[in-house]
């Protein structure tokens, strides 16, 4: 039994990795990844056997490119800095920063302060969020949650 031309298994299999890709990393990383899928696959064609199965294989591939995907996630730096000029106190009309609002946020935890300005800055969701701390999705949420009690408490 041989292996069929590397086309054939793309035609096959593209839209159940780039599905399971899109699960596993989000729509927005999926497409790179499913790229580097077949990328490595492509370059470990030749050394797979006959007879093997070519899907879990794909999909082996797959899941390890996720994993890859993942891990620089976490280690991309996070903006804790100073936030954009563009915040506005109450009502805005005076325009001017709160610079008591981001001190609060400087003195927190370090997860908790990351979470909360990914969470209420960057707009990121609470799984955004657990990737991007390396923890789960409710791990994420009450980093969110303990950041905002405390930010509460003293910056009432």
């Amino acid at each position: 039994m041989t292996l069929p031309p590397f086309q054939a298994l793309i035609d096959d299999h593209a839209e159940t990795i780039h599905r399971f890709l899109s699960a596993i990393v989000g729509p927005v990383e999926a497409d790179d990844c499913f790229q580097e899928t077949f990328l490595a696959a492509l370059r470990a064609y030749p050394g797979v056997r006959a007879g093997s199965n070519l899907r879990a294989w794909l999909f082996a591939v797959a899941r390890s490119k996720a994993i890859d995907s993942h891990r620089r996630a976490s280690r991309a730096p996070v903006p804790l800095g100073a936030a954009p000029d563009d915040r506005v106190v109450g009502d805005g009309g005076a325009g001017e920063t709160d610079d008591a609002l981001w001190s609060a946020v400087a003195a927190l935890p370090e997860k908790q302060r990351a979470a909360v300005v990914l969470r209420f800055a960057c707009d990121l969701s609470h799984r955004d969020i657990g990737r991007m701390l390396d923890c789960s999705d409710e791990a994420a949420r009450r980093s969110v949650h303990e950041g905002v009690k405390r930010l509460r408490e003293v910056w009432t």
